[in-house]
């Protein structure tokens, strides 16, 4: 799930390219606050800081409920090849994946360990079939000669994503410099690389827009040899929860023959599609 955390460091990578080149690399990027007796150090040794910290500011802007996207599927290693009453299970063995046959209407589906061999998948799937319709299997090849329809797929794994809530708050990027000049340089090169975006992207793979707030620069540490400068940027986020979950290979409906006037349905009948 997306944290304010994560916004942190997003900020701090998208801002750490511009801040070394400008810099000569004599520059420190972190999210928080920064020590006291550590940045007088600094700034004596000529290194420069960027602190990022979140205002304490924040405003909720949920618009609506959000459903369950799909981030990722993992791609099959299997495969599963169907030539009129048979089926050859190829590709490789890894796992999570699960192997699906529908013959005849029916559903039978193994899941894969991970001592399986190409030939163990096509005995455990020929087992299974064996229990209504007669199937063998050879090497990695699966026999069903009464078999008039077949439908072979592959199941893997993915993760999907949901929107709990959304929020806005004001990051303070800080440079802290030991010239004008350097302070200058720094708050430049990362001002045109946040500028240059619309949207940046958290760890979760959700978009966080990014809004420009103002800027402000600070003399009053000059005695300390410390040269301030302060960019805000509004970043607008999603609290999200994912969770991981099996692919579909095969859907079940359940009928009932019930005549107009019985209470109790007669038959029941399932499909496997």
């Amino acid at each position: 799930m997306a944290d304010i955390s994560d916004v942190l460091t997003a900020l701090v990578n998208l801002a750490t390219p511009g801040a070394v080149s400008a810099s000569g690399g004599k520059v420190i990027l972190y999210p928080g606050w920064p020590i006291s007796s550590r940045l007088d150090d600094d700034m004596a040794a000529g290194k420069s800081h960027v602190s990022v910290y979140p205002r304490p500011e924040e405003r909720l802007t949920t618009r609506y409920q959000s459903d369950w996207q799909t981030v990722s599927i993992t791609t099959p290693t299997l495969t599963l090849s169907k030539t009129f009453n048979s089926v050859t299970v190829g590709g490789t063995v890894s796992v999570p994946q699960n192997a699906t046959l529908i013959v005849n209407g029916n559903a039978y589906s193994y899941g894969l360990v991970s001592a399986d061999t190409l030939t163990s998948v096509a005995s455990a799937l020929a087992a299974l079939v064996n229990a209504n319709t007669p199937a063998t299997s050879t090497g990695a090849t699966v026999s069903i000669p009464g078999a008039y329809s077949i439908v072979a797929r592959v199941g893997t794994t993915g993760t999907s994503i949901k929107e709990l809530r959304r929020q806005e708050r004001t990051f303070q990027i800080v440079i802290w410099a030991p010239t004008p000049s350097a302070r200058d340089s720094i708050a430049k090169a990362i001002d045109t690389a946040l500028a240059a975006l619309n949207f940046i992207t958290l760890a979760d793979g959700t978009a966080a827009r990014l809004i420009y707030k103002g800027s402000s620069m600070t003399d009053q540490l000059s005695k300390a040899r410390i040269y301030r400068r302060d960019l805000m940027y509004c970043v607008e986020y999603a609290t999200t929860q994912t969770l991981d979950s099996a692919t579909v290979t095969d859907f079940q409906a359940i009928f009932s023959d019930k005549p107009s006037g019985v209470t109790a349905p007669i038959s029941n009948f399932t499909i496997n599609l």
